[in-house]
């Protein structure tokens, strides 16, 4: 499985329950990495997308402790073995699935990630969840990164991280 998470310098990627900034090739990326795959979020992600819809054109699973949430567009699950039980009925390969949040969900599924792709945000937010910092994870190695880009004054760039 694959995670796509948007961090800053601290790992931080939200903070009450937004994203810390947009930037729209990094919003362009995560299209074009997700196009046509299945998507693993938790409720509260889903509610912080553009009208609290699942994405369309991708295969939308949500996370939810509520056993009578329906959401149109989406599979509501309710925990992470009823997730990996899904996708194996289903005969779901592991390399079209993203992991796309929060930070829970990140981190119930990290173990299960085999390639993390991270934008990472050379500047510091208030941020209230944080993802783990692969720098310092010796499970995970830096194999790609792009020369740094700039929108407006934030720079940034792409990551992608293997697990060892």
């Amino acid at each position: 499985m694959n995670i796509i998470v948007s961090v800053d310098k601290k790992w931080g990627i939200g903070n009450k329950g937004k994203l810390l900034v947009s930037i729209p090739k990094d919003m362009k990326l995560f299209r074009e990495e997700t196009i046509g795959k299945v998507i693993i979020m938790g409720h509260n992600t889903l509610l912080s997308l553009p009208g609290s819809q699942p994405l369309a054109g991708r295969e939308n699973i949500v996370l939810s402790k509520d056993n009578n949430l329906k959401i149109k567009g989406a599979t509501v699950l309710n925990s992470l073995d009823s997730c990996l039980e899904y996708l194996r009925e289903n005969n779901i390969n592991d390399e079209d699935v993203f992991v796309i949040g929060g930070e829970s969900v990140y981190r119930n599924f990290l173990p299960y990630c085999n390639v993390a792709h991270v934008t990472y945000i050379d500047y510091e937010y208030a941020a209230d969840r944080h993802f783990l910092n692969l720098d310092l994870d010796k499970e995970w190695n830096l194999v790609l990164e792009t020369e740094e880009e700039t929108y407006f004054d934030i720079p940034y760039t792409f990551r992608m991280y293997k697990r060892v």
